[in-house]
């Protein structure tokens, strides 16, 4: 039954602003579960002391990686870690984590690359977050090269990407209209890319970024949270810690465990101490007033120090600050700038807390910088409006170039001051910069293009390569940044391993603005790879004007190598029998990550080469062609055989022994920065744990899959029928002299026979992702040294990754970037006319888990009402309607109306409340007894050396999913079933989470309480099945009064008559913006909230209506009950109204599990 709610009109404008059941304070975003870290300790922080609320945007739940712990891959792992991610969040109140359901596919130092993948829908539903949540300060990787991976770089691009975008009505306007229309935002504070260096401060006391001092170089503002102070979480009894049972877990030590939550990736369980800390956090933008790090008079700022001063400015006024609400900000005519040539800067002022009185604005300029006025007044600002004041600033002539500069401006109004600062960065007039190429390139033009605001994280590095032995072109691009026209020379400062046929070149004259390339020609002289194989050449530019600008560009020395054809095809037998293969010997044994895990860590004995590379001691391959196949002859030397996995495990190969070979046909894999999505990667594993030979490679046999390449996935055994497009590897060939030990217990002696093993593979050029250019293979052969694996006083080998890693061409996470791998060409080779020349079209073959999929993620949305993922909300014409459950034996009966044909996907989920909630279930066994250690605590705290093994996950979630279903809903009404929990599960109640997907992908969530009852009946009359619910008539709350903060009250009555067992009345809203009276786009700030009350029941108390509320219940018949239904709206002082009429049709439904 429905009943509309309504209120008179209103009287000004409104637009959407999130309710304290949505509203995220700071806003974490990262790439994968567990980049997240660093965040739960000062969230756990700031939520605890100072009421402020922490979310995540997750792009990607890391389902394209390795398990560890458990053999789920693809989407069941991205549950399973979304689950681990949530655990480790939880304590420290962060439980919104907005996963995007983007693909994680695997390892890449390629920010194009990952976009590729990603695409523009990954920023769409980032932007729906944002504008939806509204966060003021976000947190999060760095944009520039320096994070590293590929998807944390694009992860960090998504910070300022996402953040422009939301406050731009020209992106994604569609979130900007209709039913569920949001409004355009801007965060307040950004904090991705920026430096911390610096000195002072402590990490023993609160407020512990007291006395810091930014170092000279660093320009970003530093603020800092203590994770020493005491968390709610107790230490329980008999801890291996040894701390008093019941004391207080510092947040440095919530923060630990839960950082050490990832089962799946290796982690183990943290059962020492952590001592607090100081975490900080380099601002790179702000659009409020904030607190320097340092005083005008050179000294520490105190109020920079406070604990909270990251949230100054942005989520409350900083003492004596500007009212909370105020905009300030400095802007730049622009960013490069040259010495002596003035530019302009803006101080933006905007009045949003209320008006501000006339007031001042004070410069503070580098030493030597002069303007056209260091002090200015400033009008008045009415609250609502905005001003800005400009001045003219000059850098001295004789300043120095290639350097960041901060310009500071210090407003006063009416006794309350705000300041801000920002960066420019000096140039030469003429600056020379090595050409770049690939990922280097589009990253330059990300920050011009895309993203200018982050300039000051500042440009790529200069990186070039070049073959051991060999000449190649260095050309160095000149850009006039001043406004004459620019001459001059550009020199090279060589190393001893390098020659030029000239060091010194002319350029010019360029025009204002314009640009000129001067080419080089380099030599390296080097006969032997050297041991570090990046020499630094300097690039020295004068110009006309001004003195000269200087670059560092690092060259990386590649080893080569002539692939001949073999004089007959190589047998497959482990043998390098003479003149079988025909060419030279390849060093694969030197270390390029992994080090520590050597001899001298105490791992293992072996690591790499020693002796006569070819010799018994020693780690070294062979490579030949032959019949349109490369063939490998591979000798590992390596004295302690790792954990064996088994067939399903045979991917991510770093966990174990293992070889990977790696080929770049054309050797250009990188010029359009794709990288290895452009190559074929093999990671062979030279035995396994396959005692009855399904794999097809015998028993306990070698297996082998392609990782991080162009068609990545399981290439041997059943499993290579899963991959998209199988097979992805036809036709390769495997030879392993390895035999296994037969169990992974270090109890038996696990050397290999003969010191080591031998890999012998033939590869068909046709698998290759592109036809062969005999002039330019890059290849490189790494091989994984696992060793003891087992934890600290037990004997079982882990799944884990200790391995020193090998290769031909050494580089730090050379695997990731093939212009670093080494330089092959097939002399007499031609690849086949009809075979493309173009690489093909990347296949990541790992599907991504659907958001509607995830029960943690569904019940989130259901509680907070972020679409789920950040997908469009399903409108109320094509969306689902929940008509009510009920119970029947141990069948759910789900009564639905759908708007539209879709898929509705069901889960029956109920947690121990030991385990966990809805929102996480733990990831660690513990002999902690948990009534001394209650959740969320319990799985966290270690109470015996046994303790952090791993619960069973599959199948089931840890035995939250009693049931599930995915159905097809057809538009209309019709009853969904839902069978395989028992009668014991249903009658201790549990959560009927439910999805909706239609074909425009719109979507929505529900959680619908399930509870069944059972007793005994007696003989008698028959009475007719009744439910009856009559309302009395309307609600209306009467007019609201803007400006006046007022619980509004009102109410209406109804009259209840059961034949049932139970019945349970309850009040659900379908309609856009659930639980919030609405005035056309408009809502209202503050939810709407109901009770029932009745004879029996004078106590229950007001509730959100969210999308569905329970109201009152009855244990058995009832007959003409008097029911009072009331409600109660909170109008705020500072709430907009709009003008018209709020209302919203509510629908009350009598219903009953036992009929």
């Amino acid at each position: 039954m429905a009943i509309g709610l309504w209120a008179a009109p209103a009287a000004t404008a409104a637009p959407y602003t999130a309710s304290s059941a949505v509203k995220i304070n700071v806003m974490g975003e990262w790439a994968h579960p567990d980049d997240d870290t660093s965040i739960i300790g000062p969230c756990g922080v700031w939520h605890e002391r100072y009421d402020t609320r922490c979310g995540i945007i997750m792009v990607t739940r890391g389902e394209g990686g390795g398990n560890a712990t458990g053999t789920e891959i693809g989407p069941q792992l991205g549950l399973r870690r979304e689950n681990e991610d949530r655990v480790a969040h939880y304590r420290s109140g962060t439980i919104d984590i907005f996963n995007i359901d983007s693909v994680d596919f695997f390892y890449n130092t390629s920010a194009p690359l990952t976009q590729f993948f990603w695409g523009n829908e990954t920023l769409r539903r980032i932007t729906r977050i944002i504008r939806m949540t509204q966060p003021d300060v976000y947190i999060g990787f760095t944009p520039s090269l320096n994070a590293g991976h590929g998807n944390h770089q694009q992860a960090g691009r998504y910070i300022w990407e996402g953040v422009k975008a939301a406050a731009d009505p020209t992106m994604f306007p569609e979130q900007l209209t209709g039913p569920n229309a949001l409004s355009t935002w801007q965060v307040k504070k950004i904090f991705s890319g920026g430096s911390t260096t610096g000195t002072g401060g402590t990490t023993t006391e609160a407020d512990c970024t007291t006395g810091f001092i930014p170092a000279a170089t660093n320009v970003d503002t530093v603020a800092g949270v203590w994770t020493g102070y005491a968390s709610p979480y107790k230490w329980p009894a008999g801890n291996v810690q040894g701390q008093p049972a019941g004391s207080a877990k510092t947040w440095a030590q919530v923060a630990a465990e839960g950082s050490r939550a990832y089962p799946t990736q290796s982690r183990v369980m943290f059962n020492t101490l952590q001592a607090p800390g100081c975490s900080r956090f380099g601002m790179t933008d702000s659009y409020v007033p904030f607190e320097p790090n340092v005083s005008p008079d050179g000294s520490a700022n105190p109020l920079a120090g406070k604990d909270d001063a990251i949230l100054y400015g942005a989520t409350k006024a900083a003492p004596n600050g500007l009212p909370l609400g105020t905009l300030e900000y400095l802007s730049f005519s622009r960013f490069f700038n040259t010495p002596g040539t003035p530019f302009q800067a803006t101080l933006n002022l905007k009045a949003g807390g209320g008006a501000l009185a006339a007031g001042t604005v004070a410069l503070t300029l580098p030493a030597g910088w002069t303007a056209d006025a260091t002090s200015k007044p400033v009008a008045a600002i009415a609250d609502g409006t905005s001003n800005t004041v400009q001045f003219t600033i000059t850098p001295p002539n004789d300043a120095a170039v290639d350097a960041m500069y901060k310009i500071a401006a210090r407003y006063t109004a009416g006794g309350k001051t705000g300041y801000t600062d920002d960066t420019v960065r000096l140039v030469s007039p003429a600056e020379g910069r090595y050409q770049r190429f690939g990922k280097w390139l589009e990253y330059d033009n990300w920050l011009q293009n895309t993203a200018p605001a982050a300039l000051r994280v500042g440009r790529s590095a200069a990186l070039g390569t070049i073959v051991m032995g060999e000449t190649a072109s260095f050309p160095v691009n000149v850009h006039n940044w001043s406004d004459t026209p620019q001459s001059g020379t550009v020199s090279l400062t060589l190393p001893g391993n390098f020659t030029a046929t000239q060091t010194s070149l002319p350029y010019g004259p360029i025009a204002p603005g314009g640009d000129a390339t001067v080419t080089f020609s380099v030599t390296n002289t080097d006969t032997t790879l050297p041991a570090n194989q990046v020499s630094n050449i300097t690039v020295t530019t004068t110009n006309s004007t001004r003195g000269p600008g200087a670059e560092t560009v690092g060259m990386s020395i590649l080893p080569k190598t002539t692939i001949n054809q073999a004089p007959a095809t190589p047998a497959l037998d482990g043998v390098d029998s003479p003149g079988e293969y025909a060419g030279s010997l390849l060093d694969i044994g030197r270390i390029w990550e992994g080090g520590t895990n050597c001899p001298a860590a105490g791992f293992g004995t072996d690591c790499g080469t020693s002796g006569e590379v070819g010799g018994p001691t020693s780690t070294y391959a062979r490579v030949a062609y032959r019949d349109d196949a490369l063939f490998f002859f591979i000798r590992v030397r390596d004295e302690f055989q790792s954990y064996a996995v088994k067939p399903e495990e045979c991917v991510a190969h770093w966990l174990a022994d293992s070889v990977e070979i790696l080929i770049d046909p054309r050797g250009r894999a990188s010029e359009n920065a794709m990288d290895t999505a452009n190559t074929f990667k093999l990671g062979i594993f030279p035995f396994t744990n396959d005692p009855t030979g399904s794999n097809g490679n015998g028993v306990n046999g070698p297996c082998w899959s392609r990782d991080a390449d162009n068609h990545q996935g399981f290439s041997t055994g059943p499993l290579a029928a899963t991959v998209d497009d199988a097979p992805n590897a036809p036709g390769v060939q495997v030879y392993s002299s390895a035999k296994w030990v037969g169990n992974n217990d270090t109890g038996t002696s696990h050397a290999y026979e003969g010191g080591g093993y031998t890999l012998e593979v033939k590869i068909p050029m046709s698998v290759l992702p592109a036809a062969i250019d005999p002039n330019r293979v890059s290849l490189n052969i790494t091989p994984y040294d696992n060793d003891n694996t087992a934890a600290a006083g037990t004997t079982t080998l882990r799944h884990i990754d200790n391995s020193a890693r090998l290769a031909w061409s050494t580089f730090g996470s050379v695997q990731s970037d093939p212009y670093r791998w080494g330089r092959a060409t097939l002399p007499g080779y031609t690849p086949p006319a009809d075979r493309p020349t173009a690489y093909r079209t990347p296949n990541v073959s790992h599907p991504n888990l659907d958001g509607a999929a995830s029960p943690q993620t569904i019940a989130q949305s259901a509680r907070n009402g972020v679409p789920i993922s950040g997908r469009e909300p399903a409108p109320e014409a094509r969306g689902l309607k929940i008509n009510g459950a009920t119970v029947s034996g141990t069948t759910v009966n789900l009564n639905v109306t759908a708007g539209a044909a879709g898929t509705a996907r069901l889960y029956l989920y109920d947690v121990n409340p030991i385990d966990g909630n809805k929102s996480y279930t733990r990831v660690w066994n513990t002999s902690c007894n948990p009534a001394t250690n209650p959740a969320p605590d319990y799985g966290l705290s270690a109470c015996g050396a046994a303790d952090g093994t791993t619960p069973p996950w599959a199948p089931d979630m840890m035995g939250a999913i009693k049931a599930s279903r995915t159905v097809a809903v057809t538009a209309g009404t019709q009853t969904i079933t839902l069978t395989g929990a028992t009668a014991a599960q249903l009658s201790s109640g549990a959560s009927l989470l439910v999805s909706f997907v239609n074909a425009s992908n719109e979507v929505q969530a529900f959680d619908v309480p399930i509870k069944a009852t059972s007793g005994d009946g007696t003989v008698g009359g028959t009475v007719p099945a009744t439910l009856s619910l009559a309302l009395d008539g309307p609600v209306t709350f009467g007019a609201f009064t803007p400006g006046l903060p007022k619980t509004y009250l009102a109410g209406t009555k109804a009259t209840v008559t059961s034949t049932a067992g139970d019945a349970l009345l309850s009040v659900s809203d379908t309609g856009p913006n659930p639980g919030y009276l609405v005035n056309g786009a408009f809502k209202l700030a503050e939810p709407l909230q109901a009770r029932a009350r009745n004879a029996s029941n004078t106590g229950t108390a007001f509730n959100n209506v969210g999308s569905s509320l329970n109201l009152l219940m009855w244990n058995g018949p009832v007959s003409n009950d008097r029911v009072d239904l009331e409600f109660s709206q909170l109008i705020k002082a500072n709430d907009p109204l709009r003008t018209g009429t709020y209302a919203k049709t509510l629908t009350f439904t009598l219903s009953t599990t036992q009929p």
